[in-house]
């Protein structure tokens, strides 16, 4: 897999008919059955070597032994009340990671199926925060083909075989099926989230098959986008003389995941619904926790004219198994389909513990000599916990109704995703390796352990009108936001302001006033006691008007880091979320503004340095919105203690910034901005020489957290100038003038302090301190300046400035390791050499190279960026890379050991595309005076990414010629 190509050659297109002949892809060009244009593509038979983990040093070993018996203390005693520790080191899978997955099953937030590009099913997360990553054999597709005149008969799982996790259960078990395919010919397609197979004469010479791989993640359709389910559509292309019949077999396991197939007392049942949709229900009791609802799978095939479908309801992989898996498929080869009689046989008798119960659907077809013909199947579960109740109920039959809807609905879901993706594919200024990994990398927002959920809302009808006429659009709407009088008191959790139930807010002839109704009132900051806001009534929406209520989302900062909505890694990820789901991305922000507002007083231990605190405090953003009880137990993360890392804060008013720019919601803008207000003042305490600039206090202070700051740092010291541009921006637009002053103020005062202290002529200093790092290049030095670009902000320092970090960053932090083909190295000394001084600090991170890509598109450096982010798919996607596809981790070393497989923080990719294509809202930006700045070959001049525009030396960042003209009493003194 490995090779030492990867740092010698580069390659740049990856056209189907390298991989598929030019007269299959001619024969399967119709109803979407030929490969994409753009993919990632694998051959079948291509090797999945086992993926190599991280180490850390003798010396770093030495460092973290008191934090190691700390943590291994803290595991076995979460271990013994039945609970997970969100960070378990010493726990290893069985079935070692390899590179073999491949574009996974469902939509977002119900559970997900991961597929490996060989066909195997894996990486199981039906349950929220545990993930199986073993595959279950049992579940496969096979084809079984005669011809007439009865001299040409194939029978063949549509796998690879004897590949990883395939084990013998005896003659009759499933290693009595014919693994036949040798993969030579066949291959994988990824565009997520679709996926093509192409079996290209195999198992039959004379019979090209494709497999087209289909699941509802669909942008701003947040109905189908919760739907669990995956759709497969067979196309079958009979090239030979003689008529074919065809039979393609769907087994399932009735399982999910590891072992829980053995459990015993599951049961399946056949079913014939509405439109041809046929196929049986496998309903597992889940057994490791009594909390855990059932689970019901279905799987089905659609009967058509052409098509006919059976089923067999049940069979087991032992000897003992009233039907074996062996007379399964003796009865496929022999008939190529099962009794009809079989539909009518009810439920089966529950399962034996120890025994594994299987369902198989079998569809059936002619296929004339030069004809076509096309299959479908579908699989769903339903597990009644999760968001897609809304619409479908919490029957256990619900899969039933689920899997007849996707294959009744999917060619109009395929219309969506292509109309969607369209457009980016068909840029030809994009390079072609960046098109296909921008829509694979979103495979995170299904696999990466997402539960989404109905809110707490009352269901309540409103009669508001949600769109003002246009003759109000001159009258202001003020918010009258209370200060708080409530207190945290010993172990209480108290919240001081719930964004979610918005049960205190009254529209009243123009005015909206929040009154009180509880004991703590809702508040915004210390201060005078009421903040006069302005509001713009023309996007105002109601917040209690269930059209727009998106329900709770989660998802994982990683499936080895189990805590929900990690929010130092959402500031990278989150790009995602407001592009293609935008009201998921505002309630998140609506959540953390809620968490803002409320303390836990309940007792904390933190690891690191074994000192107790409370775990949240209020002000503080939480590091995550916690593991076992989220929302209500927050901050599982306890290494550190989170409340006094210096970026979380930051992070938060410049998210929030930005998608109420980009949204240009002022109900979102009013609703957070107490919490907003609290955040930044919590940060004061960090200024502890009054200078307007927050210190580091010599730990790992940020999302870092093994890598130590001394004084004014790079990092957190730019998120703190942004933020205090952010929050001036944004208290302008909502009215409250006086903190706009007081943060405009302080930042005049806090650049001065922070060029002074870190600037050395090319780039800013790691930190002020004196440690051997204290001048390393640190990738992520313009985190702020990024977030000021992509949210239409005036830049932080000088465009010469910007440009000579990024040129540096590019010249030694990616060109110095391994000619570029790694990705941005965290930190790098400025004579060459990497920094050592900690493990991330000698880390590539895939998201922090993608966020530098994006700052460097919006300096006007395309080509860095694409050079610099290209790294990322050379050393985690290309075939000559390490086999992180569709598991990209947090990071490698520069010799490819990885750190956390499945990561959020890789989305960051679309913070790339965002730059690329920023919202007209940002560039319009008609409520303050800033100047919008873009880079010289933006999307909009025409001439994007064409070589002969990139940049050369020199400052060549441009205005818009669209801006909008001053206001006269601007935050920002603007220079136009």
């Amino acid at each position: 897999m490995v090779t030492g190509n990867i740092f010698h050659c580069r390659k740049h297109s990856w056209p189907p008919q390298e991989y598929v002949s030019r007269s299959t892809l001619h024969q399967l060009d119709f109803d979407c059955a030929a490969p994409p244009e753009h993919a990632w593509r694998r051959r079948l038979n291509s090797h999945a070597n086992i993926l190599k983990e991280f180490s850390v040093t003798f010396t770093e070993a030495i460092k973290m032994v008191r934090l190691g018996i700390r943590l291994w203390s803290y595991v076995r005693e979460e271990a013994s009340q039945g609970r997970k520790a969100p960070i378990d080191p010493f726990t290893r899978e069985t079935c070692k990671p390899s590179a073999s997955q491949g574009v996974p099953l469902g939509g977002m937030g119900s559970g997900s199926i991961s597929r490996g590009f060989r066909g195997e099913f894996r990486h199981w997360q039906i349950i929220p925060g545990t993930c199986d990553v073993s595959p279950i054999m049992a579940n496969q597709f096979s084809i079984f083909i005669s011809r007439e005149g009865g001299n040409k008969n194939y029978a063949s799982v549509l796998a690879p075989g004897q590949h990883e996790g395939l084990g013998k259960s005896g003659d009759q078990g499933i290693t009595s099926w014919g693994w036949n395919l040798n993969g030579q010919h066949s291959t994988y397609h990824a565009l997520f989230p679709r996926a093509w197979t192409i079996y290209d004469g195999e198992p039959d010479p004379e019979l090209k098959v494709s497999c087209r791989q289909i699941s509802p993640f669909i942008p701003h359709n947040y109905r189908d986008s919760s739907l669990p389910t995956a759709v497969f559509v067979y196309t079958l292309v009979n090239t030979g003389k003689e008529r074919a019949k065809v039979s393609l077999l769907f087994t399932w396991a009735n399982s999910i995941g590891g072992i829980s197939h053995l459990s015993g007392d599951h049961v399946n049942e056949p079913f014939i619904g509405e439109d041809g949709v046929s196929g049986v229900l496998l309903h597992h009791k889940q057994w490791t926790a009594k909390e855990n609802p059932p689970v019901t799978f279905a799987i089905a095939a659609c009967e058509t004219q052409n098509v006919s479908v059976t089923v067999l309801p049940s069979f087991g992989l032992t000897e003992g198994s009233q039907i074996t898996a062996k007379a399964m498929w003796d009865k496929m080869v022999q008939d190529g389909q099962f009794d009809r009689e079989n539909f009518h046989a009810g439920p089966t008798m529950p399962s034996s513990p120890g025994d594994t119960l299987c369902a198989a659907v079998s569809a059936s077809a002619w296929v004339e000599p030069h004809g076509k013909c096309t299959v479908a199947f579908a699989l769903a579960w339903s597990s009644p916990k999760v968001r897609y109740t809304k619409y479908y109920g919490t029957s256990e039959r619900a899969a039933l109704n689920i899997v007849h809807d996707a294959l009744t609905n999917y060619k109009q879901w395929e219309e969506e995703i292509e109309k969607w993706q369209s457009q980016i594919l068909r840029d030809d200024r994009l390079p072609e390796w960046y098109k296909f990994t921008l829509f694979n990398e979103l495979y995170f927002l299904v696999a990466g352990g997402t539960v989404w959920i109905d809110s707490s809302l009352p269901v309540t009808s409103s009669t508001n009108n949600l769109h003002q006429s246009a003759a109000e659009e001159s009258t202001n709407v003020n918010v009258t936001v209370a200060k708080r009088r409530g207190a945290a008191t010993g172990n209480h959790v108290t919240d001081g302001y719930d964004a979610t139930t918005r049960d205190g807010l009254e529209f009243d002839e123009g005015q909206i006033h929040t009154r009180n109704t509880s004991k703590d009132e809702p508040v915004i900051s210390e201060g005078s006691d009421s903040q006069q806001l302005s509001v713009h009534p023309k996007t105002l929406k109601n917040p209690r008007d269930v059209t727009d209520d998106v329900g709770r989302f989660l998802y994982l900062e990683g499936v080895e880091y189990i805590m929900w909505c990690t929010y130092d890694v959402h500031f990278y990820a989150s790009f995602a979320l407001l592009e293609l789901f935008p009201k998921i991305e505002l309630s998140i922000q609506r959540e953390f503004a809620k968490a803002v507002l409320s303390e836990d007083g309940r007792k904390v231990k933190f690891l690191m340095e074994g000192n107790w605190g409370i775990r949240k405090v209020r002000g503080a953003v939480p590091h995550d919105l916690g593991t076992h009880d989220p929302w209500h137990e927050m901050n599982a993360y306890n290494i550190h203690d989170t409340s006094q890392w210096k970026d979380l804060n930051p992070k938060f008013v410049l998210q929030v910034y930005r998608d109420f720019a980009a949204t240009r919601d002022f109900s979102f803008g009013a609703d957070v901005w107490p919490a907003v207000r609290a955040a930044m003042e919590y940060m004061e305490q960090f200024d502890r020489d009054h200078d307007g600039l927050i210190e580091n206090d010599g730990f790992p202070d940020q999302t870092y957290d093994a890598w130590t700051v001394h004084g004014i740092s790079a990092y957190c010291g730019c998120l703190w100038l942004a933020a205090l541009q952010a929050a001036a921006a944004m208290a302008h637009q909502l009215g409250d003038r006086p903190f706009a002053e007081k943060c405009r103020s302080k930042f005049s005062k806090a650049k001065l302090v922070f060029e002074e202290k870190l600037w050395n002529g090319s780039y800013f200093n790691y930190d002020s301190g004196s440690s051997s790092n204290s001048k390393s290049i640190q990738a992520d030095q313009l985190a702020g300046q990024w977030y000021m670009a992509s949210s239409g902000l005036p830049s932080l320092f000088d465009d010469y400035k910007i440009r000579s970090c990024l040129q540096k960053i590019y010249d030694f932090n990616v060109m110095k390791v391994k000619g570029g083909k790694m990705g941005a190295v965290n930190g790098m000394h400025h004579n060459g050499k990497v920094d050592e001084s900690c493990m991330q600090s000698r880390e590539i991170w895939t998201g922090v190279t993608y966020a530098v890509a994006a700052t460097m598109i919006l300096s006007g450096m395309e080509e860095q960026a694409f050079t610099t982010a290209e790294g990322i798919f050379t050393a985690g996607w290309s075939e000559e890379g390490y086999g992180y596809w569709f598991q990209s981790p947090e990071g490698w070393t520069i010799d490819g050991h990885f750190r956390s497989l499945v990561y959020m923080r890789p989305l960051a990719i679309w913070g790339m595309q965002w730059a690329l294509t920023m919202p007209k809202a940002i560039l319009e930006a008609p409520a303050i005076n800033f100047m919008d700045r873009l880079p010289v070959s933006s999307p909009y001049d025409g001439s994007r990414l064409s070589s002969h525009d990139m940049p050369g030396p020199g400052p060549r960042v441009r205005k818009i010629a669209t801006k909008t003209r001053c206001f006269g009493n601007s935050v920002f003194h603007c220079s136009c």
